[in-house]
């Protein structure tokens, strides 16, 4: 198999969901007609960059997560996995079966959550030049609001100036060999993913230097009720954009 800029997206969804109060996982509640899973990996399925999409899903419904796919056209879809007992763990048996499916070390990897349905196309094009030429890419957006840090949830211990402070999202963009060796050097710890709670942290965590590149407003991760709101109502800003009614009056 060629390796050379091959481009492979890894999509996890191993939640519960219970802090969205439904019966069902977060990742397969329904908007527009659609679960939010499917939403997700349609992004990945049409960008003429992605060649394939691993995925990783809560361990009672694979099967389901499989037939969702073949329902919604999810045509580069190459394997299903068990989730893990974290995000992490998750994301790294999804790395793990696209390298037992034969997929190289020098692949790009996107790492995206099954519960963000709303990264622009130019987004992904971005993730993918920074690996090429950087070797890694985090998604970005600059906070709007002032962030600080606090021990004890009481007291601010730091404050960081807003024009320095920006959200991590994703996607999260490697070399497959490359992230996968960070988690193994995580997992070797005896504190393992404790408080690893993305590949931006791992990277930190092991001194890796980490490439920026900025992302779309909207690109949520729905975890509450009020989250679907939102995303349902970016869905319909993109029509009215695509039909010129982007106005606010």
């Amino acid at each position: 198999m060629e390796g050379k800029d091959r481009v492979v997206a890894i999509v996890f969804a191993g939640g519960s969901g219970t802090r969205m109060g439904n019966a069902i996982p977060k990742q397969f509640i329904e908007v527009a007609g659609c679960p939010i899973l499917a939403h997700t990996l349609k992004l990945f399925q049409r960008h003429r960059r992605i060649d394939v999409i691993y995925m990783a899903v809560h361990a009672d419904y694979v099967s389901y997560a499989e037939e969702l796919a073949n329902r919604y056209g999810i045509g580069k879809l190459a394997g299903v996995t068990r989730g893990g007992d974290s995000a992490q763990a998750s994301i790294y048996n999804a790395l793990a079966l696209a390298r037992e499916s034969g997929e190289p070390d020098d692949a790009i990897v996107l790492i995206h959550d099954g519960v963000r349905p709303y990264v622009e196309d130019s987004v992904i094009d971005a993730n993918v030049d920074s690996v090429v030429q950087h070797g890694n890419a985090v998604t970005y957006t600059p906070c709007v609001e002032t962030l600080v840090i606090s021990h004890d949830g009481k007291a601010i211990d730091a404050l960081p100036y807003r024009r320095e402070s920006y959200s991590a999202q994703a996607p999260q963009s490697f070399r497959l060999g490359d992230i996968m060796a960070a988690h193994d050097r995580i997992r070797a710890r005896p504190e393992g993913y404790k408080d690893m709670i993305d590949q931006a942290t791992i990277c930190w965590t092991l001194g890796i230097p980490i490439h920026l590149v900025p992302g779309n407003r909207g690109n949520i991760k729905i975890t509450t009720p009020e989250d679907v709101y939102t995303f349902k109502a970016l869905m319909q800003y993109r029509e009215d954009k695509r039909n010129g009614r982007t106005s606010v009056d």
